[in-house]
């Protein structure tokens, strides 16, 4: 498939799409405490994006049967929403997409519930300053592994890992476009970044070994050592200007 190069119009409606994701991941950090399930996180998210005309984007993907993938401590990605309660010291991971008007949304974060100890903290800051690293070299003119570079050494330079059995992308008129965004990578090395690329940029990173494992639901993504894993993603567009995040809360 090609990567796809988006007028200012299809970016216009990629922004709304990404907007109802970032609007509803706001009220679910509100949401998130000690004694909530996630599938009553789920049930909230689908609530709001309907009541915005969106329609989950993940419900009914690959045969997903909810709205948001909800990973709790050593998951890393595609947790899927159950009757567990969410307790004082875990950290979780929401994804969320939307489609609106024919174009997706897709958007993520890692957030404590109540008080974390400070491995968990630190796991969690330096995942969201990896992704504004990656972000900051998503300039027209660059190419597509500076990003993976960027976040890989912000990572790695922190004492983590970054997994790479799961990757970013691009997004549009389907969930998953081209390119793949690796969180890893050569600084200098893969396609041209133009203005009208969309991308999804999504670091996971974990606090031990990088590698993963898929548990028996088929679903959910898990660290292979049980230690904690972390994982933010923004969309964004590649702009003459700079980077254009389309995934911000107004």
């Amino acid at each position: 498939m090609a990567i796809v190069l988006r007028s200012p119009e299809e970016v216009e409606k990629l922004r709304a799409s990404n907007r109802a994701v970032a609007l509803v991941m706001k009220e679910l950090r509100r949401a998130v405490k000690a004694g909530v399930t996630t599938l009553e996180l789920d049930a909230l998210a689908e609530k709001l994006l309907l009541e915005m005309g969106a329609k989950p984007a993940f419900k009914g993907y690959r045969g997903y049967k909810h709205t948001l993938c909800t990973s709790v401590n050593e998951q890393v990605v595609h947790g899927v929403p159950s009757k567990r309660k969410l307790k004082e010291g875990d950290i979780i991971s929401i994804d969320i997409g939307a489609k609106l008007d024919g174009y997706y949304g897709d958007h993520a974060a890692t957030m404590p519930v109540g008080e974390v100890d400070g491995a968990a903290r630190r796991l969690i800051r330096c995942c969201e300053e990896a992704l504004a690293k990656g972000i900051g070299k998503a300039l027209s003119g660059r190419r597509l592994f500076d990003i993976s570079h960027a976040i890989q050494a912000h990572a790695e330079g922190a004492g983590f890992s970054v997994v790479r059995a799961y990757v970013g992308h691009g997004i549009g008129t389907s969930l998953h476009e081209e390119p793949q965004v690796p969180n890893f990578g050569e600084p200098g090395t893969g396609p041209e970044l133009k203005p009208g690329m969309v991308l999804a940029i999504e670091p996971m990173l974990n606090a031990g070994v990088a590698d993963v494992k898929v548990l028996g639901d088929d679903w959910t993504v898990v660290t292979a050592d049980a230690r904690l894993s972390a994982h933010f993603e923004h969309t964004l567009a590649i702009s003459a200007d700079g980077p254009d995040v389309l995934s911000l809360a107004p």
